[in-house]
């Protein structure tokens, strides 16, 4: 990178510097590790664009959008309709997020699959790309917007940013760029008109709004990348300029996040995969809950009380009380606590209207504390149950199943793919959708993910 002269006020030239690797980086750059969590990346967005498919919100965002759509090119996974191909993104970076069962880059909390896949798969559909071409452009914008995210995170999330959103319009635009080959500079343009659509804000949690802000930087990437190839011109230092995107929207803009050790060094490689369908930090509760109702068998119906001690990230994003929405639910680590006690659940199943309203949920749920203490790791919780005749019962999670010391084999990222895929699209045509996205790198069209789950749903539709 030492060719890329700083700025005036010493700032590396990072718009610069990132616009050049996503261009020139060659796909047998990209080391054979990197690119097999790429493909697990992609397979396991699959299953949550599908399983989402069916959800309200979902259905509210097509009700909406549907009148107003360009030419009908591109896929809604996992549905019969088609749009134009920047609602489709807009649309499928929804579905692939509303369960909250996708992909987390750890170090930032950023899903990034969902902006980035979302705007490259609608594409795809009109300028058809191979399998192996749309890894490649996908493992870049992923690593794009990890690396931007890194920049600066926490400052930027702690104001209050949803930095999928906020991160996730220049993944998408890079992925966009490289797989339309933009010129260098056309592709610094891209994330100029990228950084002016960046958005998103974590009050939005629990409602419908949270799962917009990645269908947003899908749309928003995919509409920069296409206006900066058609000469639509922007600020070519829009990351790093004094009143550009970090120095606007955080306290810390740390640049060798970005630059350092670009190309040798992969935050593609370190994506996780949930276990579990909410957010993140709730992930330690309910892996110890589920292991303890294992141990304790019908001894659950005998719990007095459950105190919980958490990071104090737990409470901050999903300390809800009394949520009244399967959406709410899935930000309090309360009902959390108390399905996974009484159902042993959290899948998607985990997180309706019905069951987070459920009587012996609620009742569970009303007796559970939560105490916060610094030095707990946000992978791990420590839970002690009390039960009605004074005895209590001590777990530890020192480090939850789907973080970094516990990741997901490809053998449980497709049983949760079959899991929800199945109840929208039925069992047979999950497991031809499952096998297809795991052949991705021997597709010489990748539309053909996608349009694979639309049949599927159109055979459902007639089936029921």
């Amino acid at each position: 990178m030492s060719g890329h002269q700083p700025t005036p006020e010493g700032t590396p030239k990072v718009t610069e510097i990132l616009a050049d690797w996503v261009i020139t980086t060659q796909t047998e750059d990209i080391p054979a590790t990197v690119r097999a969590e790429g493909l697990r990346t992609f397979v396991n967005w699959v299953g949550c664009a599908v399983g989402g498919a069916r959800h309200e919100t979902t259905d509210a965002a097509l009700r909406a959008v549907m009148p107003f759509s360009g030419p009908r090119s591109a896929t809604v996974l996992g549905r019969p309709e088609k749009l134009d191909i920047f609602h489709a993104a807009l649309v499928n970076g929804i579905t692939s997020h509303v369960l909250d069962y996708d992909d987390t880059h750890l170090k930032t909390i950023i899903h990034p699959a969902g902006p980035v896949v979302s705007a490259l798969l609608a594409l795809a559909e009109i300028r058809p790309m191979s399998g192996e071409d749309f890894l490649t452009a996908m493992i870049l914008g992923i690593e794009v917007e990890c690396r931007i995210g890194n920049c600066v995170y926490p400052h930027h999330y702690d104001r209050g940013w949803h930095i999928t959103g906020t991160a996730g319009v220049f993944g998408a635009a890079a992925a966009v760029g490289r797989a339309i080959n933009l010129s260098p500079q056309q592709m610094r343009w891209a994330f100029g008109i990228a950084a002016s659509q960046s958005s998103g804000f974590r009050e939005m949690f629990g409602t419908m709004t949270k799962s917009f802000h990645p269908g947003s930087a899908a749309k928003n990437g995919l509409l920069a990348a296409i206006m900066a190839e058609a000469g639509f011109d922007s600020s070519e230092r829009a990351i790093e300029a004094p009143r550009g995107w970090a120095k606007t929207t955080s306290d810390k803009q740390d640049w060798s996040e970005i630059v350092d050790g670009l190309g040798t060094s992969w935050e593609a490689a370190l994506n996780s995969y949930k276990p579990f369908a909410c957010g993140i930090v709730i992930h330690p509760t309910i892996d110890g809950c589920i292991q303890i109702r294992a141990e304790i068998g019908d001894k659950v119906n005998e719990i007095a009380s459950v105190a919980l001690t958490t990071h104090p990230l737990v409470l901050e994003l999903t300390g809800k009380r009394d949520p009244k929405t399967g959406l709410e639910g899935k930000f309090s680590v309360f009902h959390s606590a108390a399905c996974a006690l009484l159902r042993g659940d959290g899948a998607p199943t985990a997180f309706t209207d019905e069951i987070v309203n459920s009587p012996d949920i609620v009742a569970l749920r009303d007796t559970i504390t939560a105490t916060t203490d610094p030095t707990c790791h946000e992978a791990s919780v420590d839970i002690v149950i009390t039960f009605k005749d004074g005895s209590t019962l001590h777990k530890h999670v020192e480090r939850a199943i789907g973080s970094s010391d516990v990741p997901l084999s490809d053998d449980q990222i497709n049983g949760k793919f079959t899991v929800q895929s199945a109840m929208v699209i039925g069992q047979e045509a999950t497991q031809k959708l499952l096998d297809i996205a795991w052949k991705t790198p021997l597709l010489s069209d990748v539309g053909d993910v996608a349009r694979m789950s639309a049949h599927a749903a159109k055979d459902q539709a007639v089936a029921e």
